[in-house]
């Protein structure tokens, strides 16, 4: 049965961090590009972070550069996200999202909220 399991988020007033975690299992996660995903106004949901299969390259939304960087342990089956010098406006959902050609998975996302 595959899953993405994530956790990590929480409360957090403005300037502090938080590291999010996503356990993968019940598929190959190694060879799964991975993303984290949050709601974003007028569309469906903002790319925030994205880690490559193949050799870990990685890019970020403009919105987080410099502050939030995405990682992975394949040995662990788990992509993490940590997120630095957070602002009231990266409260959100954040959902982790596997992919690899036509596949894809989603996690049920973890809230995140930046606030005083």
């Amino acid at each position: 049965q595959v899953q993405l399991v994530e956790s990590g988020g929480g409360l957090v007033q403005p300037g502090g961090s938080l590291r999010l975690s996503c356990a993968a299992s019940g598929f190959t996660f190694s060879r799964y590009a991975m993303r984290w995903y949050r709601p974003a106004p007028g569309k469906e949901r903002e790319l925030v972070a994205a880690i490559s299969s193949a050799d870990g390259s990685t890019n970020y939304a403009d919105s987080v550069k410099g502050r939030f960087t995405i990682s992975r342990d394949n040995a662990k089956n788990t992509v993490y996200l940590q997120m630095n010098a957070l602002k009231p406006e990266d409260t959100a959902v954040y959902c982790c999202h596997a992919f690899y050609g036509p596949v894809a998975y989603w996690g049920q996302g973890t809230q995140v909220t930046v606030s005083s």
